[in-house]
């Protein structure tokens, strides 16, 4: 898995637009990761998060704060692992065929300014091991892209 952190080091290495690092991130996790059918960033935007770079089928596009996994981890502040979908209150079900889920928050100058959201078909696929991982490929893109690039800001 150090080799996933190692990858995206190098793919990012040089680049500070936002957007351009998360979709490359999306698309070595999606590509590196057995058991994965959804790999993506969901970007604040007012009091939501909107889609933003992913692999994976067709998602949902906008998500409240504070529902489902992505607007409470982005609420919370912290990485939410749910082994089994299903009985998260409130999962919103963007695509069937997941049956686990990690949610990553994004913090840049004390705002959350997104999330990493992983999907699994599997349950139980995502260990705290997997979050240390996520959380560091997030801090890569967080410190090192140029957060203005998102949303004119």
């Amino acid at each position: 898995m150090n080799d996933i952190i190692r990858t995206v080091a190098s793919v990012i290495e040089g680049e500070h637009n936002a957007i351009a690092n998360m979709a490359n991130i999306a698309s070595v996790l999606y590509h590196s990761l057995e058991g994965i059918n959804w790999v993506g960033f969901y970007l604040v935007d007012g009091n939501e998060l909107v889609l933003g770079p992913f692999h994976g089928k067709v998602a949902c596009i906008r998500i409240g704060m504070g529902r489902g996994v992505c607007g409470t981890a982005a609420e919370s502040r912290q990485t939410i692992i749910v082994p089994d979908v299903d009985a998260f209150p409130g999962h919103i079900a963007c695509d069937s065929a997941s049956r686990s889920e990690i949610v990553v928050p994004m913090i840049k100058d004390n705002r959350v300014v997104g999330v990493l959201d992983l999907d699994s078909p599997h349950l139980g696929r995502f260990t705290e091991e997997d979050a240390a991982i996520f959380e560091a490929v997030r801090d890569l893109v967080v410190e090192g892209s140029d957060w203005l690039m998102v949303n004119g800001r």
